[in-house]
């Protein structure tokens, strides 16, 4: 199965109040393995960018200045997505803004059916814990040492690790079951002890003696009134 992971930085928090998307990074899963296939790109707002999301991702409006708009590159990241579940953390979000920048470049939009919430997973499996993405990587034992900042291909990255350990871990379609129809009749025969040689074995006995029934009547005489006599 194919899956993408994906992430994106923006001016801020609505694309209905103007905010834009200014990076975007994708990760392929197949079978929860990443393939090392990925799409990552910036993109020039045309806008300013608040000094608040600056200091979050560290995209000046200078460095983004020269980068292509987003409908240059909408094909691209189309092809890359494909028909594939998309995966994200605080998906909504991330949904808002590419599904914002799409319209304006006369797509239509993700279909939401695609979405899936690494948040959601989260607060399921552990809820009342915290469900950033930096702790949910303290929590799993992933190394995040090396985020700085905020940025949408290392976000998910980490994110890719973080869903495959959410969903069961490396342990997933690792293919360890072996076909039944795979074995050889013979090596199975081998394989399998002959009743003729093993040695014989008188049986154990099970039977109570009769020592053992005697002290065990002793001490149920010494009970007060148990419940699985008739007592009236």
């Amino acid at each position: 199965m194919r899956e993408i992971i994906f992430d994106t930085e923006t001016t801020g928090f609505d694309p209905k109040t103007g905010d834009r998307l200014v990076e975007i990074g994708c990760i392929e899963l197949v079978d929860r393995r990443e393939t090392g296939q990925s799409f990552h790109a910036y993109f020039n707002p045309e806008r300013d960018m608040p000094a608040a999301a600056e200091a979050v991702h560290g995209l000046s409006i200078q460095f983004l200045s020269d980068k292509p708009l987003f409908a240059a590159r909408v094909d691209e990241l189309l092809e890359f997505l494909g028909d594939a579940p998309l995966i994200a953390h605080n998906a909504v979000f991330d949904f808002g803004f590419v599904n914002a920048e799409l319209a304006r470049a006369g797509r239509p939009a993700l279909d939401m059916a695609r979405m899936c919430c690494t948040v959601q997973m989260a607060r399921k499996l552990h809820p009342g814990a915290k469900h950033s993405l930096d702790a949910l990587c303290t929590r799993y034992g992933i190394d995040r040492s090396h985020r700085v900042k905020h940025g949408a291909l290392l976000d998910a990255e980490l994110l890719a690790h973080l869903y495959i350990e959410m969903t069961g871990g490396r342990q997933i379609g690792l293919g360890l079951a072996t076909s039944p129809a795979a074995v050889p009749v013979a090596a199975t025969a081998a394989a399998a002890p002959r009743i003729g040689a093993r040695p014989f074995r008188e049986p154990r006995p099970h039977v109570a003696s009769a020592a053992e029934l005697a002290r065990h009547a002793e001490f149920v005489a010494g009970l007060n009134q148990p419940l699985w006599l008739d007592t009236v």
